[in-house]
């Protein structure tokens, strides 16, 4: 009987370069138990032609607003109503460089958005550790929240000519941001 010696590999598989590693897929797992998030229901779905954004009812616009970040890629959440400490969704990108967590601040305001609410969402984010913190309005933003915005330099504005672009790009969706004309 012929005994193997430690010496002998013949039947061991050598890969041509054993300093190459494996490529795996780094874990993001982002902890959103401090978030009070809800079920959201389809609201595309249930738009006629041309909806009106400020005329929706608030938790329809954040919906709205989640599906999308969805569209864009992004997991989305809507939070509850109340006491949800200033967010209305939460969007997560899983890319392990340079994605995170994001709070959204949904506006539906006819007017200009004061620069308190890019202040607010700033405050959100530092209290829910965010990486980035997004405020979308049917609106516009003055110069003081845009130069806010620009100084935090992790707040991104999304006014209403720019929403009303990407629901058509993503969603395939034409709407009116603020009131129809000849209503009022």
């Amino acid at each position: 009987m012929i005994r193997p010696s430690a010496c002998d590999i013949s039947n061991a598989l050598v890969s041509p370069h054993p300093w190459d590693l494996e490529a795996v897929r780094p874990i993001f797992d982002p902890d959103l138990s401090k978030y009070r998030l809800v079920d959201a229901a389809d609201v595309v779905a249930g738009l006629d032609a041309r909806p009106v954004l400020v005329e929706m009812k608030p938790f329809e616009f954040e919906v709205l607003v989640k599906q999308l970040f969805e569209a864009i890629g992004l997991k989305s959440w809507v939070t509850q109503a109340s006491r949800d400490d200033g967010i209305d969704a939460v969007a997560v990108n899983e890319d392990p460089v340079l994605g995170g967590v994001c709070v959204v601040q949904a506006k539906r305001y006819r007017g200009i958005i004061p620069p308190e609410a890019a202040r607010a969402l700033a405050g959100s984010m530092e209290d829910k550790r965010a990486s980035r913190g997004i405020l979308v309005t049917t609106s516009w933003f003055g110069k003081s929240t845009h130069d806010f915005a620009l100084r935090h330099g992790r707040i991104q504005l999304i006014e209403g000519p720019e929403l009303k672009h990407l629901l058509a790009r993503y969603l395939n969706l034409d709407v009116i941001t603020g009131e129809r004309k000849g209503s009022r």
